[in-house]
């Protein structure tokens, strides 16, 4: 008695479970990545715009970006670094805590303290969008991928049939 294999092709099926969750987190992806990368790119317009409209040059002893218009995160932190420094030599090296109440000084370095702090927060602004921008360019990939994989179709692979 001789056995005899018969093989059979490959099929391609839908796939067995439904999938239309996975498409609609993939389309929500893309559109929430989409968005994240509006809102970023609108809140570093708008933190750049209304820094541009200080006017506020960086010094010529900075240590960078000497001469330029704070615009960006790293103009906005060479001009703290600067406004440090200085309020640090108009107190003789102390900070506003360390002078005593009745220096006149104190008054500098709350300023420099409050000026600094704006900028600060300033870069983290920024920061915070740059991250929103990263994060929806993900977030549209990911989607993407979703969706890719939700419309392949599944291969069927059936095992040889063997016959007596």
């Amino acid at each position: 008695m001789s056995e005899e294999v018969v093989a059979t092709a490959d099929t391609l099926e839908p796939p067995q479970k439904k999938v239309g969750v996975v498409k609609v987190a993939g389309i929500l992806g893309i559109l929430g990545g989409i968005a994240l990368i509006v809102v970023g790119v609108v809140v570093w317009v708008m933190v750049s715009s209304q820094l541009r409209a200080e006017n506020i040059t960086v010094p010529d002893d900075a240590m960078a970006f000497q001469g330029q218009t704070v615009a960006g995160p790293f103009t906005a932190y060479v001009q703290a670094d600067i406004i440090q420094h200085h309020a640090l030599e108009a107190s003789g090296g102390k900070t506003y805590a360390e002078l005593p109440q009745d220096d006149p000084v104190r008054a500098t370095m709350m300023n420099a303290s409050f000026l600094r702090a704006s900028l600060f927060t300033s870069v983290v602004s920024f920061g915070v969008a740059a991250f929103a921008i990263g994060i929806g360019i993900l977030s549209i990939l990911f989607g993407l991928a979703l969706n890719r994989l939700a419309a392949v179709p599944v291969i069927v692979r059936r095992s040889a049939v063997t016959r007596s």
